[in-house]
């Protein structure tokens, strides 16, 4: 299994309704530091309806980037329960998932 599935299959894990991080993405399949490596990974993500990259934020729950601008990328959180007000989410810390 190469390092992207590897990075798919730990995110089908964040239920809706829930974030995870870039860093802790990354911590999860073995990479230290590894947040660009995430971010770059989900941009490529050809399959954005069933790998939820719209769930990966930045650690200081900026929303941050996504593929299809930042906009859809916050309506998809929201439609899923997510709280969020001026880019970042809401109660951030009971938010995301911890692998």
């Amino acid at each position: 299994m190469n390092l992207n599935q590897r990075v798919y299959k730990q995110l089908l894990k964040v239920p809706k309704g829930k974030v995870t991080t870039y860093k802790e993405l990354a911590e999860s399949v073995g990479l230290k530091n590894g947040q660009r490596v995430i971010g770059r990974i989900m941009n490529q993500n050809q399959y954005p309806v069933i790998i939820p990259c719209h769930r990966v934020v930045k650690s200081d729950g900026n929303v941050g980037g996504y593929a299809y601008g930042q906009d859809v990328k916050t309506s998809l959180l929201s439609k899923e329960g997510v709280k969020i007000k001026n880019g970042k989410v809401l109660n951030f810390e009971r938010s995301v998932y911890r692998f």
